[in-house]
């Protein structure tokens, strides 16, 4: 199977900032992750800033905690992952 760009193109990251827990802070992901995180806080009805807190609040538990923008893209690997699975 060829390896061939994604359809969009590829893209660096796009910087925005978002509220957590009442503190500004800023995120740069590239715009498919943002795509892909606004369509996840869209399935469950969530303000994406809400969304972004619930994955931050489980980064903050974990043992090694990665930085927020690393914790997001994994989040999303594995969402993708699980709903490609069922």
């Amino acid at each position: 199977m060829p390896i061939t760009p994604p359809p969009s193109g590829f893209h660096g990251p796009v910087k925005r900032s978002v509220t957590i827990a009442g503190h500004p802070t800023s995120i740069s992901l590239e715009p498919i992750f943002w795509h892909a995180l606004e369509d996840a806080a869209a399935a469950r009805a969530l303000p994406l800033n809400a969304l972004i807190a619930e994955i931050d609040a489980l980064r903050i538990r974990a043992d090694d905690p990665p930085n927020l923008a690393s914790a997001l893209r994994s989040w999303l690997f594995a969402e993708k992952a699980a709903s490609n699975s069922q």
